[in-house]
């Protein structure tokens, strides 16, 4: 081997050390904060694993009693479930509407969009939870303003019918970001076929649903996976506003999953029942992807 191809090999040995010491935060975060808690959770899963207990492995044992014996983890399915096949929908509904007023060339649009953005930034917080958990109390601004119109006053946290709507709302509240992308999305939609569509004489509702609505399915998939997977993870709005109730009327599972793991310290039974989570999450989204062959349609 010539110098040259020693030297050449060295430096490009060099160049691959420091593209890896470039990425170690990111390689150091992956190891220790996904990968290794990961494999953790997966090894407790299948053990009796009390907080303050060392771990005796039982194989599958607590994957059995959920399925067997657990009614409270059919009941926080049943609401999770609800709360996803609900909230998802109204939540891009909205969303791709306010995108569509928004887009509009208009002088001073730029603060509308800001301001329709700020509730995605803070919805999440424990502050707008304990917020909207006055709003919808029995003496709280919207039973106040019902009243004025006569409407008697109800007591939506607090009762079985409702409280999970409240929930649903505040969801929905938070479009934000999804209407970010649907107005990203709106704008690589082409004008000309616009004009073209109103020379042709077609109406806007026309051009809406077979233009614009087929143009953006790609984002609508986009948005639908993020805000599933997002959905299936809630857990600050159901602690605070409801903590569950009334009646496991608003437990979710990622509040099961909480209870669990650190109101009983049962960590392996936690365990597993966020691989069961993980499982039902990538599950969904396979199902979401594959039937997306149907309906979204891309330019080629």
């Amino acid at each position: 081997m010539t110098n040259a191809m020693k030297i050449s090999k060295r430096n490009k040995l060099v160049d691959g050390l420091w593209g890896y010491a470039f990425i170690s935060p990111w390689l150091i975060g992956l190891f220790l904060l996904t990968l290794i808690p990961m494999g953790q959770s997966l090894y407790f899963s299948l053990t009796n694993y009390h907080l303050l207990e060392s771990p005796q492995f039982s194989g599958l044992g607590n994957y059995k009693e959920i399925f067997m014996n657990d009614q409270t983890f059919t009941q926080a399915l049943k609401v999770t479930f609800l709360y996803v096949f609900v909230s998802v929908p109204l939540k891009l509904a909205f969303a791709l509407g306010v995108a569509m007023l928004l887009y509009k060339s208009i002088k001073g649009m730029s603060i509308f969009r800001a301001v329709y953005y700020l509730p995605s930034l803070i919805g999440g917080s424990v502050a707008i939870a304990a917020i909207w958990r006055n709003l919808f109390g029995y003496d709280g601004l919207v039973n106040k303003l019902l009243g004025t119109f006569g409407i008697p006053a109800t007591d939506f946290i607090n009762m079985p019918s409702t409280s999970l709507s409240t929930l649903i709302v505040l969801s929905v509240w938070q479009f934000g970001s999804s209407m970010v992308i649907f107005l990203a999305g709106l704008k690589q939609i082409p004008k000309d076929l616009y004009e073209a569509a109103a020379v042709d004489g077609a109406s806007k509702t026309r051009i809406f649903f077979k233009m614009t609505l087929p143009m953006l399915t790609p984002i609508i998939l986009f948005n639908t996976v993020m805000q599933t997977i997002n959905s299936f993870q809630m857990f600050t709005q159901a602690f605070v506003i409801t903590k569950g109730g009334p009646i496991d009327s608003t437990l979710v599972y990622a509040l099961y999953l909480y209870q669990k793991a650190f109101v009983f310290f049962d960590m392996g039974y936690a365990s597993a029942l966020a691989w069961i989570l993980l499982v039902i999450i990538g599950i969904s989204t396979v199902i979401i992807f594959g039937t997306s062959k149907k309906w979204v349609h891309y330019e080629n």
